[in-house]
């Protein structure tokens, strides 16, 4: 069961993470403000897979065709999602964007069937709640309907849901013995290719974006620090556990978030915004465990 603090710890980083990239976001939009978070990560995940290597000097992780493939998969809808769930957060909050990137759980069981999995009561019964709790958190009050944020949202959570698993099946492929070891391997492969893919598209769209993205080093740098560790402690959970417990325990992600939007943002959340954000991790809790 070490994959349970092991996600815990990840939670509290990715918090910290999120709330350096939105800081960014107006400087550097979304794409710019994603590269921070995968370029100033490189140097940190690389010194982390030369400690995980340094601590298993008799493991040797042999990446194959599949893995590169699930890497690319992985980072490509992280970088969606991250991406998405920065703009979600500036027309939302940071407390709710956090929220309805939560629905990566749930979709990532409707994908399951979609692959031929079968699904109980319980997952159908969470499926149900999570929908509801996101619907009511995303539905827009007054007369102008604006539910950029909740689709947003709901993107970042289909990327994070496909990452997940993929970035999962590329551990797996390597040595299951070591999931320290294949974890930190997997990130920085992952943020390599994520990295050189985000400065190619920048450069062709965007140079503005790519430039503050350069120039803010000393803001980004911290922001580097929390994304190379949280992702690695995340992929580590993922070598020891199906993506769907730790998701679950990544739910106290919430709270801490909704901490951090009051005391870093001056954010506030309504009695109603409370009350969908709990029918939403309950909904989340049940798809994942039952």
């Amino acid at each position: 069961m070490l994959w349970i603090p092991i996600t815990i710890a990840a939670t509290g980083l990715q918090v910290a993470r999120n709330a350096l990239q939105r800081g960014l976001l107006a400087g550097a939009g979304p794409w710019g403000a994603s590269l921070v978070r995968f370029l100033y990560g490189l140097p940190f995940s690389l010194l982390f897979f030369g400690l995980a290597w340094a601590l298993s000097p008799h493991a040797h992780p042999r990446p194959s065709g599949g893995f590169f493939l699930a890497c690319a998969i992985g980072g490509g809808g992280q970088i969606v999602a991250t991406a998405s769930m920065l703009v979600s957060m500036r027309r939302s909050s940071f407390a709710l964007g956090t929220v309805f990137q939560q629905s990566s759980m749930p979709l990532a069981a409707l994908f399951g069937l979609v692959l031929g999995e079968r699904l109980g009561v319980a997952k159908w019964l969470g499926l149900a709640l999570a929908t509801c709790g996101l619907m009511w958190l995303g539905w827009p009050r007054g007369r102008q309907r604006d539910w950029s944020a909740a689709g947003l949202g709901l993107l970042a959570g289909a990327g994070f849901a496909i990452a997940g698993n993929a970035f999962r099946q590329a551990a797996l492929s390597l040595d299951r013995g070591d999931p320290l070891l294949t974890a930190q391997l997997t990130v920085f492969v992952v943020q390599v290719m994520q990295s050189a893919a985000l400065i190619v598209w920048l450069v062709l769209t965007d140079l503005g974006a790519l430039r503050v993205a350069v120039t803010s080093w000393r803001a980004s740098i911290p922001a580097g620090f929390f994304g190379a560790a949280a992702s690695g402690l995340w992929f580590t959970a993922f070598a020891m556990a199906p993506v769907g417990p730790v998701r679950a325990v990544g739910l106290v992600e919430m709270p801490i978030a909704a901490l951090a939007g009051r005391r870093m943002f001056a954010e506030r959340l309504t009695p109603r915004q409370i009350a969908a954000a709990m029918i939403t991790a309950v909904g989340v809790g049940f798809a994942a465990l039952g």
